[in-house]
């Protein structure tokens, strides 16, 4: 019977390194976008939809996510202070 093959911290840092060697460290942020941006046509394509999330708070609510639906909170009712 056969083990998954796990990868530790050094194999994935010899890989880094060896693709740090062939590509040069211009490059690299090209690869990532480039990269980024396959998935995501590759997820279009494959009717899997767009599952990023928009992270930029709106004008006015800062730390609120972008296009996210506040539920209605329940007020108290205002009590009002009947004077004799």
């Amino acid at each position: 019977m056969l083990t998954p093959m796990r990868l530790g911290f050094g194999e994935i840092l010899i890989v880094l390194v060896v693709v740090l060697l062939i590509f040069g460290a211009n490059k690299i942020p090209q690869l990532g976008d480039a990269l980024g941006k396959g998935i995501k046509n590759f997820r279009k394509a494959t009717g899997g939809g767009d599952d990023s999330i928009d992270v930029t708070p709106e004008k006015g609510e800062p730390g609120q996510i972008a296009g996210a639906q506040r539920t209605a909170t329940p007020q108290p009712a205002p009590t009002e202070s009947k004077k004799v």
